[in-house]
């Protein structure tokens, strides 16, 4: 491509090979930090292609462009990080809250994993949960694919140990046995260590590092982990990045606050009897107990935990609906916190205690496929869309089982940095229901079973 005669380039011709490029304005200031799989096709783009409204206005005051070559798209991204962080160029800047921005970070556990963390949760979360972090990122899918690229030469893995049992990136080689206890703990950090160095643009270093081990294996006649040594040495120099690029944040764009309003459910019964629900709220990360609420069950005869759900699930999100003549479509405007200057005023109570129930960012039920199935329905029948987890119990807390759409991403990198919490919540809704149903099956007990205990 020919570029205006008003630009000037570094060279000639721009090559068509990984690396980061910079866009100046006539006082050769850095306006624009970007990276690229192609240099050529890339920086080319900006003069052939719509853009939006800043891009375009970047555009024209362009005055000179100047780039860095890098041997990977992996390492392109690595460097146009640390530039953007270096040089703040006004037009890296999003015109909306930059607070959704991703930064890569190392937990600081006996087995250390890697983690996607956005910038509003990271000022949240204390510094000496990490080993390290790295960023800010423009893109989570973009750095997803990085690590992803990255596993067979450092193979990181988010298990917890002592499960028993392999995970599948243990049948493909990108685990090294933190699931099944065949590595220990030092050694997993060395394989951390290198992850790191990388991450931190020291490329030639994690090679050196690989080179030592596998001749120091091979020394002392260990081939099997000079092998294993020699075949992530191989990964390393071929990294295939084609991804990196490609993934974008397309599908991200609704990232969740997982430090917002999330509601926890759980149902409590014995064979069906004394059933109850319940409800409890963590905002902040912490409980607000002032916030939760329990339900007695009224509609569903027998054990069906699933039914049960529906119906303390309906009864939160229509709160009233059918009991005091509050129809489906003010219910929704209710809870959605709308005004209510429509209403008339023998429903200004209910308005009021409508309005108190704000929506939540995230929905953890306690259940499997088919507790999470009944809560998107009744989601769905409100016209709500809810992020939802379903955390399945295992035979302990390493065995629980997270339940929730695979292809949202931004739940995905959730699940892998907030588990902890999000089990916290589970927990905290199963003690509620269960010290509600307790209640319950006491007072029926000493009472009879004509007692009606308050209730939401």
């Amino acid at each position: 491509m020919v570029f205006p005669e008003n630009i000037k380039l570094k060279e000639s011709e721009l090559p068509p090979r990984p690396g980061v490029y910079f866009m100046k304005d006539a006082a050769g200031k850095i306006m624009y930090v970007g990276k690229a799989t192609s240099l050529r096709t890339r920086v080319s783009s900006y003069f052939v292609r719509p853009a939006d409204a800043r891009i375009a206005d970047m555009v024209k005051k362009i005055r000179a462009i100047d780039w860095e070559e890098t041997p990977t798209a992996v390492e392109a991204l690595i460097l146009e990080s640390k530039y953007i962080k270096k040089l703040q160029p006004p037009y890296n800047v999003r015109e909306k809250d930059d607070k959704s921005r991703i930064h890569l970070a190392f937990t600081r556990e006996e087995y250390p994993r890697p983690v996607l963390i956005r910038e509003y949760e990271l000022v949240r979360m204390p510094k000496r949960q990490f080993l390290k972090t790295f960023g800010p990122f423009g893109s989570a899918g973009a750095v997803q694919a990085a690590l992803d690229a990255l596993r067979k030469a450092f193979p990181w893995t988010t298990c917890r140990p002592g499960s028993g049992r392999p995970c599948f990136y243990v049948h493909i080689g990108q685990c090294p046995g933190v699931c099944t206890g065949s590595i220990s703990s030092r050694d997993y950090k060395v394989i951390i260590r290198g992850l790191m160095r990388y991450f931190d643009g020291k490329r030639g270093e994690a090679l050196r590092a690989l080179k030592r081990n596998m001749k120091a294996a091979a020394d002392r006649s260990d081939f099997e982990t000079a092998a294993a040594y020699r075949d992530r040495l191989w990964a390393l120099e071929h990294v295939r990045d084609m991804a990196v690029m490609k993934r974008d944040d397309a599908d991200l764009k609704q990232f969740i606050d997982v430090f917002g309003r999330v509601e926890g459910y759980d149902i409590s019964n014995i064979s069906g009897q004394d059933a109850v629900g319940s409800m409890v709220v963590f905002e902040d990360g912490r409980s607000k107990k002032s916030e939760y609420r329990k339900f007695k069950i009224k509609t569903v005869v027998g054990s069906n935990d699933t039914a049960m759900l529906e119906e303390v699930l309906r009864r939160r999100f229509g709160h009233g609906e059918g009991e005091k003549g509050l129809p489906c479509t003010r219910a929704k405007r209710a809870v959605q916190g709308r005004r209510f200057g429509h209403l008339k005023k023998r429903d200004s109570a209910t308005a009021r205690q409508l309005e108190s129930w704000s929506l939540p960012d995230l929905i953890l039920v306690d259940g499997g496929k088919g507790q999470l199935n009944v809560a998107k329905k009744v989601l769905e029948g409100y016209d709500l869309h809810i992020p939802l987890v379903g955390i399945a119990k295992g035979f302990d807390r390493k065995q629980d089982e997270l339940v929730y759409d695979k292809s949202d991403i931004e739940l995905s990198r959730l699940i892998r940095t907030f588990k902890p919490l999000l089990q916290q919540v589970r927990d905290e809704a199963h003690r509620f229901a269960v010290s509600y149903h307790r209640k319950r099956r006491i007072l029926r007990r000493t009472r009879g079973s004509s007692h009606k205990p308050n209730c939401s």
